[in-house]
C-alpha cells in the first residue's frame, strides 16, 4: 500500500489533469464532480504526507499545495469553459434569458453574472475547502491527536 501513496509527483499531475478534465466533461461544465473529488484529493494527500514527511508543518503545507494545485486546475478549466462567454456582458444584444443558465437572481443579466462568479471563482474555492476538510479529518483519524 505504501507504493500507492509514494507515486512520483509528475504521474500524480497527469492523473489529476485527466481526472479533472473528465469530471468537468461529465458535469457538462458544472464542476460538481470536481468539488466532490476534493474529498478524495484531501484523503490521498493526507495519507501521502503522513508517509513522506515527519513534521506536522511540512505535512500541512504540502496538503495545502496539493489542494491549491487541484483547485488551480479547476479554475483554469472553468476559465476555458465559461470565460469565453464573458464578452456577452458587454454586448447589448445578448440574450441572457435563453442562454441556459438558471435564474438564481431576478434579473437575467444579474443571474448570468452570478452564474459566472459561481462557476469560475466559487467552485474552485469549494474544491479547496473540501480538500482541506477531508485532509483534516484524515489526519485526525490517522494520528489520533487533538488539533
Amino acid at each position: 500500500m505504501k507504493k500507492f501513496y509514494t507515486i512520483k509527483f509528475w504521474i500524480l499531475i497527469i492523473i489529476s489533469l485527466l481526472v479533472f478534465v473528465f469530471a468537468s466533461g461529465i458535469g457538462m461544465g458544472v464542476p460538481i464532480l470536481n468539488i466532490l473529488s476534493g474529498f478524495v484529493v484531501g484523503w490521498y494527500s493526507a495519507m501521502r504526507t503522513c508517509i513522506l514527511y515527519e513534521s506536522m508543518g511540512k505535512r500541512l503545507s504540502k496538503i495545502l499545495v496539493y489542494g491549491l494545485f487541484c483547485s488551480g486546475i479547476t479554475f483554469i478549466l472553468m476559465i476555458a469553459i465559461w470565460g469565453r462567454t464573458i464578452p456577452m456582458l458587454f454586448n447589448p444584444l445578448s440574450d441572457f434569458e435563453n442562454f441556459g443558465h438558471p435564474f438564481i437572481l431576478y434579473d437575467p443579466r444579474l443571474s448570468y453574472i452570478g452564474w459566472l462568479v459561481l462557476m469560475i471563482i466559487i467552485s474552485p474555492f469549494l474544491q479547496l475547502m473540501a480538500t482541506v476538510f477531508s485532509a483534516f479529518i484524515t489526519l485526525k483519524i490517522k494520528l489520533k491527536q487533538k488539533f
